[in-house]
């Protein structure tokens, strides 16, 4: 009995992490990825058409973010994770098969409505799944695992889109990234979920989980500070992910070359990843050497203009992603309430507006302005959230 025990939830954790797994690295598989900024150049479309796209991509999750995530916490969260995929590979292949600013437009907000059905929705039924089994304590790892598979499945897909674009350029890429899609959604309907029935449909369903999540962020400090600090970490590194490849292409190295290097930038936020373990020891004074140094090696990297240079570029990439799941774990531990996806969601709009700020930003200062010193301008906020990650470094600091 004692062994049959001991195994149930060793069985669990074990199907949960797998699904998790496969779902992050096929959701990132999309051959797509290293060479959409080129297919939107080559289209024509100038770097201020590129960036609207980029704000109305994350736009749409604003409107859509924390409706979804009170959404997921009111009906069945696995459902949103399979139901996004099938979005974006609508909106791949309008990509591919009508090039032009208008299909571009409608595949990011396909893709955003994919990207809001799935934030908070996923971390909320990883950490309650996990809870369940009696390992909530493990979150950051497992999650730093998923994000690094995610990121090798990223670097998987650099790795073919140079072979298959030689081949059958971009319409080729295109089908493969659908392709991707249609597995993620097949996959995340094998997520386990294990829901309290009377948690979930608790006062009215949608309205009232939106009201429980927003009142817990209202009443506890702790929770407030935690919600601000994910998009302080996350957005502008997110928003710069999107400009890679035309820095990449800046240092002089060929098209079919782009790929390869951005190949070396996702490795070193894989590595960031993989070491979330070991960095949940790292605290708050810990955290804010992390991007302190992360932000100095982004813009050393970036204002070199050199193939070479671009390995700084991946280290910064990796102190921001190790940042990430560190900034996402810490609110999690700290929300008690049903309302989880919804306040994830709501650290997730928090994410999507400084994002849009980054992207409007961009657009004005890369028109007249290299993009690797571009890149070295966006470095300065993360040098002030270290600043002030420092200068709180208490024990009830976030």
């Amino acid at each position: 009995m004692t062994l049959t025990t001991a195994r149930v939830p060793t069985n669990g954790i074990r199907r949960l992490t797998a699904t998790l797994y496969g779902y992050a690295f096929l959701d990132d598989f999309v051959l797509l990825y290293p060479v959409y900024a080129l297919l939107f150049a080559d289209t024509g479309l100038p770097v201020w058409q590129i960036s609207s796209l980029f704000v109305l991509w994350s736009l749409t999750g604003v409107l859509v973010e924390v409706p979804s995530g009170a959404w997921a916490d009111a009906v069945s969260r696995r459902m949103l994770l399979w139901l996004g995929p099938l979005l974006s590979s609508v909106g791949f292949a309008l990509w591919v098969l009508v090039p032009s600013y208008w299909a571009f437009a409608v595949g990011f907000v396909l893709w955003g409505l994919r990207g809001a059905l799935g934030s908070g929705a996923l971390e909320a039924l990883v950490y309650e799944e996990l809870d369940r089994l009696g390992a909530a304590d493990r979150y950051a790892r497992v999650m730093g695992r998923a994000q690094a598979t995610g990121l090798m499945g990223v670097m998987a897909a650099m790795g073919l889109a140079a072979p298959v674009f030689a081949v059958g350029g971009y319409l080729a890429v295109g089908l493969a990234s659908v392709l991707a899609c249609l597995l993620t959604a097949a996959v995340a309907a094998r997520f386990p979920e294990h829901r309290d029935p009377d948690a979930a449909t608790a006062g009215a369903g949608w309205a009232a989980t939106l009201r429980a999540g927003l009142a817990e962020a209202r009443g506890d400090r702790s929770v407030r500070g935690a919600l601000l600090l994910v998009p302080a970490v996350t957005a502008v590194w997110g928003a710069l992910d999107e400009y890679t490849p035309l820095l990449v292409r800046d240092t002089g190295v060929p098209d079919g070359t782009v790929p390869w290097l951005l190949l070396l930038i996702w490795a070193g936020a894989t590595g960031g990843g993989l070491l979330a373990a070991a960095g949940e020891r790292l605290g708050t004074t810990g955290l804010a050497g992390v991007l302190a140094g992360s932000a100095l090696a982004l813009a050393a990297g970036a204002m070199a203009g050199t193939p070479a240079a671009i390995a700084l570029v991946a280290l910064a990439f990796g102190g921001f992603q190790l940042a990430s799941v560190l900034a996402d774990a810490r609110l999690q531990e700290r929300i008690t309430g049903t309302g989880r996806a919804t306040l994830t969601s709501v650290a997730g709009v928090g994410t999507d507006l400084t994002t849009i700020t980054v992207y409007g930003a961009y657009a004005v200062i890369g028109s007249t302005t290299a993009h690797g010193s571009v890149f070295a301008l966006f470095a300065v906020p993360y040098l002030v959230t270290a600043l002030i990650l420092a200068a709180r470094a208490r024990p009830c600091a976030f």
